[in-house]
């Protein structure tokens, strides 16, 4: 008796050991809530490089958090406007959008530092704001009215300065231009130039340059805006007007909260990872293109380097132009002045290092 005793109570024992230890892995294994967010992003399909990091992002959270977060991704005007995303967005009809910031930047001037700034930072320097400095708070505070939480995204920078049909001398020749440029500070500087700035969406840029109904155009770089050599014969750098830009993933706060802590980070080291996916892929491609426009369109495009005096022009307009916006409101002061701050600290770094490595190489060579 007492063995049996003794058997049953060590039994029992396993067993309730057992059923605690399968009580408290039960939260990880079936009761785990699944969520499904929409994306928006603004580009069309055939920027397979930007339309293509949302969706590879989207392939990664989805992987990685074992199917508990999945990310539908939209192209920008299938569900909701190339532009319209950052308000559907702030209203819960998507759950999230990938743009650029500088695309609603109406809603609150200091928008526009979050992605670049003329004759600013590098992907580098802003990068480091955002993680060193105070770039992420601000940015967050700066969306905080719109119930977005923003993550900054793939840089598609250095760019360079567009395609024009004419050859660019002084900041004198901007004057009538009709020029197809992002929104942005850079926008602005050309129509202080003289020239009349038209936003076109990505997928209209091309039809609109063949049409006659710009003159000049920026996009971003050789491999997305090659096509435009139909159109123009000389294709000017640098990209004075956006010497850093970077994208962004943005999210619906609710949403965002809803999440749990730890598909909350993994959504942000997701996001973080991208950014280096995305870059590796951009200068190869880059790379690529430049080396075709060159080879293979020898004698029909001329790769030109912007006049001295031209970028010594636009760059003092630049200067106004950002006075002027930063007046705006005291959000757009507040971010300036940290966005100036920062700057003047890394670019010594930027000088000594990688600007003098790139003049000794050019003048090796």
């Amino acid at each position: 008796m007492i063995q049996r005793r003794s058997f049953l109570a060590k039994a029992g024992g396993a067993l309730a050991t057992t059923t605690l230890a399968t009580a408290l892995d039960a939260p990880s294994v079936i009761a785990q809530p699944k969520f499904q967010w929409r994306m928006s992003t603004a580009w069309p399909p055939a920027l397979k490089l930007m339309h293509g990091s949302a969706v590879r992002l989207a392939k990664t959270v989805e992987e990685l958090s074992g199917g508990r977060l999945r990310i539908e991704v939209f192209a920008g005007d299938q569900i909701v406007p190339a532009f319209g995303a950052f308000e559907a967005a702030s209203k819960g009809t998507i759950e999230a959008f990938m743009g650029a910031p500088s695309y609603w930047a109406d809603n609150e001037p200091a928008i526009e530092w979050f992605q670049t700034v003329p004759f600013g930072m590098n992907p580098d320097g802003m990068e480091a704001w955002y993680h060193q400095g105070d770039g992420l708070k601000l940015w967050q505070e700066t969306y905080a009215p719109f119930n977005l939480v923003p993550r900054q995204g793939p840089a598609f920078a250095p760019q360079l300065a567009g395609w024009f049909r004419k050859k660019i001398n002084s900041a004198a020749d901007y004057k009538g231009l009709r020029m197809r440029i992002g929104a942005g500070l850079g926008n602005k500087v050309v129509t202080k130039a003289g020239g009349t700035a038209v936003l076109i969406p990505a997928a209209g840029i091309f039809a609109a340059f063949e049409r006659g109904v710009i003159d000049a155009a920026e996009w971003v770089g050789p491999h997305d805006d090659m096509e435009l050599h139909n159109s123009a014969r000389y294709y000017y750098y640098p990209g004075w007007h956006e010497p850093g830009t970077v994208s962004e993933f943005t999210f619906n706060r609710k949403a965002y909260d809803a999440l749990p802590v730890d598909l909350r980070q993994l959504l942000d080291h997701a996001v973080e990872a991208e950014q280096v996916y995305f870059s590796a892929d951009y200068h190869a491609k880059n790379s690529i293109a430049l080396a075709r426009l060159k080879s293979e369109f020898k004698g029909k495009v001329e790769i030109l380097q912007l006049p001295t005096a031209a970028l010594r022009e636009l760059k003092k307009l630049s200067g106004e132009v950002i006075r002027e916006q930063s007046e705006k409101t005291p959000q757009a002061k507040k971010v300036n002045a940290s966005f100036a701050k920062f700057q003047a600290l890394v670019g010594p770094w930027d000088h000594v290092a990688e600007g003098a490595y790139h003049q000794l190489v050019a003048g090796a060579s």
